[in-house]
Formats: structure tokens, sequence, C-alpha cells
């Protein structure tokens, strides 16, 4: 069962971040320009500082978000700098998936997260299918401790019932966009990217074990 009075606390204290715009944007540009740095992961030190890294990436989550007013592509970005992962064309490829398309549907802090599990999960070649079948066991195993944090996996219900407390769409039209940014909704909608990105980077650092 989801704590809301602990969501509410955490959607309270996005609203009001005080959020360095210029150190964001110049990490963007940063990330863009040279790409994602490959890493070489030790498991005995990922294992050992879990928690400092949760941290990390969740924070990341929460920014990238707000700075890229783009849910599926802050949380891809978090995972993937944290890890070492894929590319920027891959997070270029993430541009319409929050809420899949502005529909309301499926939350990017899944989408985003799901990519990421492909990306370290998945095998070498489509052909491998056991890594295939690992991947979606871990992807389902990840979206149902989503749901059990924030409540919903659908991005409509989420706005409605953690982050604004009504239901607006901000992709459908341009108007309920502008209602949902005097809202702080970019600031607020960094919630489900912080849980979705603290959840899977714990999945990836205990599959180490």
């Amino acid at each position: 069962m989801p704590d809301y009075a602990a969501l509410k606390e955490k959607v309270d204290e996005l609203a009001a971040r005080d959020w360095d715009i210029p150190a964001l944007e110049a990490r963007i540009r940063k990330l863009s320009a040279e790409g994602i740095p490959k890493k070489v992961l030790n498991p005995q030190e990922l294992l050992a500082n879990k928690e400092q890294i949760l941290d990390r990436v969740q924070l990341r989550a929460e920014e990238y978000n707000f700075i890229t007013k783009n849910c599926a592509q802050g949380t891809a970005l978090a995972l993937m700098e944290e890890f070492g992962l894929g590319n920027m064309e891959i997070i270029k490829a993430l541009t319409p998936f929050p809420g899949v398309g502005g529909t309301g549907e499926i939350c990017g802090g899944i989408t985003g997260s799901l990519i990421t599990f492909g990306l370290y999960f998945g095998g070498e070649t489509p052909l491998d299918l056991d890594a295939m079948n690992r991947t979606i066991l871990t992807s389902q195993k990840f979206m149902a401790l989503f749901e059990g944090k924030i409540g919903h996996m659908y991005c409509a219900d989420i706005i409605e019932t953690v982050i604004l407390g009504r239901r607006l769409n901000p992709g459908e039209s341009e108007e309920a966009m502008v209602a949902f940014t005097n809202e702080k909704g970019f600031e607020k909608c960094g919630l489900p990217p912080g849980v979705g990105v603290r959840l899977a980077a714990e999945i990836i650092i205990d599959s180490m074990k």
C-alpha cells in the first residue's frame, strides 16, 4: 500500500526546491556533446555503496526530469549515466514517451527504466531468448514494485492521485500544458522518475550479488 502522506511530502519538497537551472543545462549539454561515459562496473564497490548510489541516481532523475520536461528521458538518462550504458541517441528516441505520446498512459518513470533494463540485462542478439525472458521477468518485478510505491502505473492516474490531486493530462492540449506548468507539474513530476530509478538501480545492483 503506497504511503500517500510520504509521497505528498516529497511532491511538496520538489515543488519548493531551488533548481540550479544553468548547472543542469550545462550538464545536459555536456552529455549531448560528449556522450554518456562508459564505465567498468565493480560489483563489490557498487554493493558496498548502494545507498549512496541510489540517492544520487534518484536526485539526478528528479533534476533531469525537471530540466528536460520529459520523465522518460530523465529516468533513462539518470540510469544510463550511472551505469555507463547506451548513448544519447537512445535518449533522443525517448522523446515521445512521457505518458506514451502524451496520452496519459504508462509513466515515463517506467518506460525509461525498462529501456535501461534492456541495455543492461538484454542479450547481444535478439536471438538470445533466455536473456529476453530474464529481462521481461525483471521488468515485471520492477513494475509491480513501482505500482506498490506510487499506487498506479499510468501517468494520468499518478497526476490525479499523487501529483496534483486532480485529473489533468498535460499532453491533451496547449491549455492543459499551461495549467500543468503553472501548478509546478514538472517540478512535482520528478517524483515518479525518482522512485523509478531508485527501484531500477537497486535491481541492477542486487543482480551483481
